[in-house]
């Protein structure tokens, strides 16, 4: 699921959500803005992010398990103080990292299906699933994860009372809709970005949206936009936008061969070609 999912364009709008969504955390997001330039080094950050996922998507296993220990090893090193209480501690705390885990998986299983990526309540469950390995690989024990959609709605519904709207939530909302950029390049930034950071942020479920203060139109209108939006966005030829940085995909489909590329078809049920007449099997 994960192999297929991770190739469609929608997962850049699915990222912007997790950071909405991840923002909300009180501890969690104070964790980033105390250990490092956000506003300054946004892009590059959004970047290596975006690195890790592709490595543990399409990279080898050697790659994955790699990007897993140097992402650990980080969070080691780094504390955040609770400015209310005085009180220090690690951002590497199972539940600041499933939390984080959680709000980034629900953001691309979300945005993915209301977009017109199909998927069955059975892939949707195997997709949670799959993402226990990364969840290993960030430090988590992949037992405490929830492993399909009703556990993953069991999660948000008890960790929802510990979410608020927070100086810092603030701050990346702020960050989101007013990236930093080159002068030259504001009006675009006006009129695409912010499109794009609208859309994901519309995307929330309406309980963020009630503790950021700001509205957003209709869920079925919503749901409207992101199939209107995926659909634009997967008419560009798939070679052309996986030329984007890191390129992930193709070094895949080059190591692994052209049949490893991703396609949402082989998700649907296919008639083996070698089975004899009536006796056509579901892959």
């Amino acid at each position: 699921m994960t192999w297929q999912m991770h190739g469609d364009p929608m997962m850049w709008v699915a990222g912007i959500r997790a950071l909405y969504l991840q923002a909300l955390h009180p501890r969690a997001v104070r964790g980033v803005m105390q250990n490092s330039d956000f506003r300054h080094d946004a892009w590059g950050r959004l970047m290596r992010t975006a690195d890790f996922v592709g490595t543990t998507t399409y990279g080898t296993t050697e790659a994955a398990e790699k990007a897993g220990a140097r992402v650990r090893k980080i969070h080691t090193m780094l504390r955040a103080t609770d400015p209310d209480t005085g009180e220090s501690y690690g951002v590497d705390e199972p539940d600041l990292l499933l939390w984080v885990h959680c709000a980034e998986i629900d953001s691309y299983l979300q945005v993915a299906r209301r977009s017109g990526f199909r998927l069955t309540d059975a892939q949707a469950d195997r997709y949670i699933a799959e993402h226990r390995v990364s969840a290993r690989l960030v430090g988590l024990d992949p037992d405490s994860v929830p492993a399909n959609r009703t556990e993953l709605a069991a999660y948000f519904a008890k960790v929802r009372p510990e979410l608020a709207a927070t100086p810092e939530a603030r701050a990346v909302d702020d960050f989101l809709l007013h990236p930093p950029t080159h002068p030259l390049l504001i009006p675009a930034r006006e009129v695409l970005w912010r499109r794009v950071a609208h859309l994901a942020y519309a995307a929330l479920p309406p309980y963020a949206h009630e503790l950021y203060g700001r509205p957003a139109p209709k869920p079925s209108t919503v749901t409207r936009r992101l199939r209107l939006t995926g659909t634009v966005l997967r008419c560009v030829p798939a070679r052309l936008r996986w030329q984007l940085p890191p390129k992930h995909i193709l070094r895949a489909m080059a190591r692994l061969g052209p049949g490893s590329r991703p396609a949402p078809y082989k998700l649907g049920p296919q008639v083996a070609i070698l089975d004899r007449p009536g006796e056509g099997g579901t892959r």
